[in-house]
């Protein structure tokens, strides 16, 4: 006979991992190595379903900075060959040669198709106070064939990033006017294109790329490539501000030397004319003239019509289906308070991002977390060697290892310089940012780990 929910021991119950992506999984096997039992749910058919999603993109690091120290522990009995650490690898090359195989590791403690749709509190809404710590969270989830499932867990460890909720076109935060009925020229990707069908949608054709970030140096930088070969193919590149010694990053001085070359192609694409910049331009209407688009700014102004819009202003994070537990969120960057002052892209346009654990993602609902690129809320200067330190601490804290989890176990560079330029000669690195450049979940986010995910200085 199995015993009511309320009376399994907390300690039997899996602590359920949200996201089988880079930070999800190396969180599965930081709790594997602290003897907890984790249970990662995953809403995509394989490991890294979003990394694969900008499978083309090249990480600005290196293999031996995106493969998480207790990942590798679990992996090498298998007789898996680790990468050359000093390679750069694509998306697809991260999540194919190191992703699945440790997904494949995990075996049962990962669920595919299985995405979560609501947590809570086992019989405590979110007002309720009476025993709420000592209650297991409660995680709904809906499986690919439309049967849904309640699972109880003894902590949640939430690694969704936030891949699936781009930042978008209107510079108020909304949606631009008339952005929905152009779906069809509007795209929120990093285009391929090197797969024919979609080089053939840009080629010979003009194109605004919206953002500031590593992930518009990438899609500039592939443009100028293609103008190069295809005569009458054209950007327009669109910032909300103007430009400045920042611009395109730190270039030589940077210390991730693939952004920063990645940086110095976008400058070229610029000076070279395969790419107009337009400064101080917030969108707030699209308007469809006969088969291509123009765009209207707040201010009136308005573009000379373009054939197709690639929209890459960032991510936030998707925090509905957590609206039953009490979050500690920054009214800004709906990342936790603690850690909101460290990343806040008001204040640090570079800098050095600082190694960071469990005391700053801490909630005020007790054993609930928020890791990776989701931690980060709306800031853009994610590390996948950050989100590696954050599971390590969590892992041990919920080991009851207070000592470990609030010990830094990691040394970061500074991850770039404002200002200044120079030439990039690092040869490797260079041909390496030949093929793309910038991605971790983000593409670009993930800077030591990074991204696609989206974002950059």
């Amino acid at each position: 006979m199995t015993a009511p929910l309320d009376e399994v021991p907390a300690a039997a119950l899996p602590t359920v991992v949200i996201g089988a992506g880079p930070i999800g999984l190396a969180a599965a096997a930081h709790l594997v190595e602290r003897g907890i039992e984790p249970l990662v749910l995953e809403q995509g058919e394989s490991a890294g379903s979003a990394v694969r999603e900008w499978s083309h993109v090249r990480l600005f690091s290196t293999w031996a900075e995106v493969v998480d120290p207790a990942a590798e522990k679990l992996l090498a009995p298998t007789g898996w060959t680790a990468p050359d650490d000093s390679a750069y690898p694509s998306g697809g090359d991260w999540a194919t040669r190191y992703l699945q195989p440790l997904a494949d590791v995990l075996g049962d403690r990962v669920r595919f198709g299985a995405t979560v749709t609501a947590v809570s509190r086992l019989g405590r809404d979110r007002v309720v106070d009476a025993d709420r710590e000592q209650q297991p969270f409660t995680v709904h989830l809906r499986y690919a064939d439309g049967t849904e499932a309640r699972i109880t867990a003894r902590a949640v460890i939430d690694a969704s990033g936030t891949w699936t909720t781009p930042g978008p076109l209107g510079g108020d935060g909304l949606p631009a006017l008339g952005a929905r009925a152009a779906a069809d020229r509007v795209s929120y990707r990093v285009p391929d294109l090197k797969d024919p069908a979609v080089r053939a949608r840009y080629a010979g054709k003009r194109t605004a790329v919206v953002g500031s970030g590593a992930s518009a140096f990438t899609a500039l930088a592939h443009l100028a490539d293609l103008a190069q070969e295809t005569p009458g193919t054209h950007a327009v590149w669109i910032l909300r501000r103007g430009i400045g010694g920042s611009t395109f990053g730190g270039g030589a001085a940077d210390q991730l030397p693939a952004r920063g070359a990645l940086g110095l192609r976008a400058r070229a694409a610029v000076d070279e004319g395969y790419a107009d910049a337009v400064t101080g331009f917030r969108t707030a209407t699209v308007e469809k003239a006969a088969d291509r688009l123009v765009l209207v700014a707040e201010d009136g102004r308005r573009l000379d019509a373009v054939d197709h819009v690639i929209v890459l202003t960032g991510f936030r994070p998707d925090l509905s289906f957590l609206s039953e537990l009490r979050l500690g969120l920054d009214e800004r960057l709906q990342a936790p308070v603690e850690l909101a002052p460290l990343i806040d892209p008001n204040v640090h346009s570079c800098g050095t991002v600082h190694p960071h654990g469990v005391t700053e993602l801490a909630h005020p609902e007790q054993d609930l977390y928020l890791v990776g690129m989701k931690s980060y809320g709306r800031a853009p200067t994610f590390l996948a060697m950050t989100g590696y330190e954050q599971v390590r601490s969590i892992a041990a804290a919920l080991a009851g290892d207070r000592e470990a989890a609030e010990r830094v176990e990691l040394t970061l560079p500074e991850t770039g310089v404002c200002g200044g330029a120079g030439l990039f000669d690092e040869p490797d690195a260079a041909k390496a940012d030949s093929d793309g450049g910038g991605c971790c979940a983000t593409p670009a986010t993930v800077r030591i780990g990074a991204p696609a995910f989206a974002g950059g200085c």
